[in-house]
């Protein structure tokens, strides 16, 4: 395997201007990405009406979770050998593409093949962006930019679901559904990042010979798809049901099998096994994976909690969420201006996942049917503080703790890591929560029966004749169990007295929920602390010593 031609600085490649320029177009291309993780789930249930194709509303989803997902990597490893410019201007095309298409279907299944198309894309944009700039910005600044990339990816994941409930309300704008929108608005933002990188970004050709790993790909192929399809999948299936254990069983022999070819393929492997053995880079996966499904599961709690116990409607709570949006700009910002200044990144990981912790607990034991809306919106900030503490400076480590021709895989690696913890954390604490919900409402209706004053209400004629209490009494008739909870549509039209059990047994299935999120994000705080202490130094402005992670410069 020949070394690839020693690339020029940053400062010799793109004047200050021309960074900031490309900074733009690689916000966009992540903004988009991110965007389209969330947007659906707003908009979903019209875009499945107006398709005839309710029952398959959930593969949209999960489509563009397996695709991103499995190719995030892929982006990395190949950008490492051919280059990030023409890597990612294809992400953007295959990400344009599949938005264009998905606008354009006339059925569900059309969409789900769309979805996976714009999948495709979203896993190099997500993959590459840091990446690049890894390239084009000496140390000194590269945490401070990276700090605003993390802003962008909170900012858009909170923005999606407001943004979808808008469109999915209009019903025509120029003359197009309202909800196709959802997908033909990434046509103008990724022409312009499309545009953007094009012109701007330049970087040094690669010259670097070596096989590309195709046994590793399929593997991890094997590996992943299967245990992402079971995570999404596996409420409706059944998690003991039969096609549950054909996804463990495929997820086992593909973990296995990619373990094997990662080892056979050595330096040229998908993943090189052997960054595993350098501490900063190992724990720092095993913190994002700990830590997606900690948070981001967590982070699906609030919008649930907002939407089922206090009655709000999807862009009610999506807009609630914008507090969220103002801890995430602060955590990012401060953290990466402080690493950018000092070269400490320990620290972050260290306070994040503390910070995350005590708000997972805080949420687990307040949180009631008659809290307060600021309390929520209060904790929101707080997971945002922590996830700014915590994603940028674990990226920053992971990028900088391998060698310079595997600067892709590391940055990639990170992002597959955390996107793989935050689908299974999703996936099972929402399965969690209605299993939980089924028991306490059952519970609590059991109660409710023996209240002489609820009693008085249930027996009312005038409510039971209350045409907004029909399916109220529908559910008493078939009691409660996951699936009776599939649509808590009519949850808050009916009778405020007579549902106040259900809110409650939401109310604290979700408290549940959220003292199993802070137990793990305790664990990843425990882990943290393992770190190495070890600063970030750039060389070329600072002898290396021997306490510190060497990172060459691009």
């Amino acid at each position: 395997m020949s070394k690839a031609t020693a690339a020029p600085g940053a400062g010799d490649t793109l004047t200050q201007r021309q960074i900031v320029t490309v900074m733009v177009g690689l916000m966009l291309g992540m903004f988009l990405a991110s965007l389209d993780q969330t947007i659906v789930s707003t908009s979903i249930y019209t875009i499945a009406n107006d398709l005839d194709g309710l029952s398959l509303q959930a593969w949209a989803t999960t489509a563009y979770l397996i695709t991103s997902t499995v190719s995030t990597p892929l982006y990395g490893k190949l950008s490492d050998i051919f280059g990030r410019r023409p890597l990612y201007l294809s992400a953007i095309v295959i990400f344009l593409a599949g938005s264009v298409y998905a606008g354009s279907v006339h059925s569900m299944t059309e969409l789900a093949l769309a979805r996976g198309v714009q999948g495709l894309g979203a896993g190099g944009l997500l993959a590459l962006a840091l990446t690049i700039i890894g390239d084009i910005v000496s140390l000194k600044d590269r945490a401070k930019y990276q700090g605003y990339f993390m802003s962008v990816f909170g900012i858009s994941s909170v923005l999606g679901p407001v943004v979808g409930g808008a469109f999915a309300g209009t019903s025509n704008i120029l003359g197009f559904d309202g909800w196709r929108w959802v997908f033909f608005i990434n046509v103008p933002i990724g022409l312009a990042a499309l545009v953007v990188v094009f012109l701007f970004l330049h970087l040094p050709a690669k010259h670097l010979k070596q096989k590309i790993d195709y046994w590793g790909a399929a593997a991890i192929t094997v590996a992943i798809v299967p245990l992402l399809l079971v995570a999404e999948q596996g409420r409706s299936w059944g998690w003991t049901s039969t096609n549950s254990f054909l996804c463990y069983g495929l997820g086992v022999v593909g973990i296995a099998w990619f373990l094997l070819a990662e080892k056979r393929a050595g330096d040229y492997a998908l993943i090189p096994l052997r960054l595993f053995s350098n501490i900063t880079f190992g724990l720092s996966s095993l913190l994002n994976f700990i830590i997606g499904i900690g948070m981001f599961g967590a982070i699906a709690m609030l919008p649930m909690y907002l939407q089922l116990v206090k009655g709000l409607t999807p862009t009610e709570a999506g807009l609630m969420m914008i507090t969220f949006t103002v801890g995430i700009l602060f955590g990012s910002i401060t953290a990466g201006r402080t690493i950018s200044a000092s070269g400490t990144f320990r620290i972050f990981p260290i306070m994040g996942t503390g910070i995350l912790t005590a708000a997972a607990l805080v949420m687990g034991l307040s949180l009631r049917v008659d809290t307060a809306l600021w309390v929520p919106g209060l904790i929101a900030v707080f997971f945002g503080v922590g996830l700014g503490f915590c994603m940028q400076p674990l990226t920053l480590a992971m990028q900088t703790s391998v060698p310079p021709r595997d600067m892709g895989v590391g940055t990639s690696s990170a992002a597959f890591f955390r996107s793989m913890g935050g689908a299974v954390g999703t996936a099972v604490f929402i399965s969690m929560l209605f299993s939980l919900a089924a028991d306490k409402i059952a519970d609590g209706m059991k109660a409710a029966t023996t209240d002489a004053a609820y009693l008085a209400v249930l027996k009312d004629p005038a409510v039971a004749a209350d045409p907004a209490n029909a399916k109220l009494y529908d559910f008493f008739k078939n009691g409660a169990s996951n699936d009776s909870l599939n649509d808590t549509s009519w949850l808050h039209t009916a009778n405020s007295t007579l549902t106040r059990p259900i809110t409650e047994g939401f109310a604290g299935s979700i408290d549940a929920v959220m003292l199993t999120a802070a137990v793990l994000t305790g664990i990843a705080f425990l882990i943290s602390l393992a770190l190495p202490k070890k600063k970030l130094t750039d060389p070329n402005a600072t002898p290396p010593q021997d306490d510190t992670l060497q990172v060459p410069a691009h």
